[in-house]
């Protein structure tokens, strides 16, 4: 293959990557292709998400809302970084976050809410697989700093424990 169609090819296949990446809502995708010895392609293919916080809002009060201002991250009472907080769940994966087990279900957890250690608190779908998070130790959810169908990061600040 001479260099101009390989590198023609190595474009289409980088564009490919791109496009998987948008499409399935990815954040990373990282490929090595092996040609032959000393001839190797590796692709790292990223973009940046933005993960909104929101207040729980009644859905009559969030539509004039939204169609007047941006929302603005849930105010923490002490402004630290929740991620910081001492009693921070946080995601051990890249995912999509359900507070449910199914559309219209009670919510695993909710504010206020005394939990037992190993209850499930919330699903990270990851690659089709529904992984239950489970709370690391008895308390009270003081936070949910995540919603419905959000997308999160690995080290992401869920819900706060107390």
């Amino acid at each position: 293959m001479s260099n101009k169609t390989s590198h023609e090819s190595d474009v289409s296949f980088i564009q490919a990557l791109a496009e998987l990446l948008r499409e399935n809502d990815l954040t990373e995708l990282q490929v090595k292709r092996d040609y032959g010895e000393n001839d190797s392609l590796n692709v790292r293919v990223s973009r940046q998400m933005q993960t909104v916080v929101q207040a729980s809002v009644p859905a009559a009060a969030a539509a004039p809302m939204a169609a007047s201002a941006p929302v603005a991250p849930v105010a923490s009472t002490d402004n630290a970084d929740p991620a910081s907080h001492p009693g921070a769940v946080t995601s051990p994966m890249v995912g999509t976050v359900y507070m449910a087990a199914e559309p219209g279900a009670a919510p695993f957890a909710t504010v206020g809410a005394t939990v037992k250690e190993g209850d499930t608190l919330l699903i990270i779908e990851a690659m089709k697989t529904m992984n239950h998070i489970p709370a690391p130790r008895a308390g009270t959810i003081k936070r949910i700093l995540v919603e419905d169908g959000a997308a999160v990061e690995f080290g992401a600040p869920l819900v706060i424990l107390e």
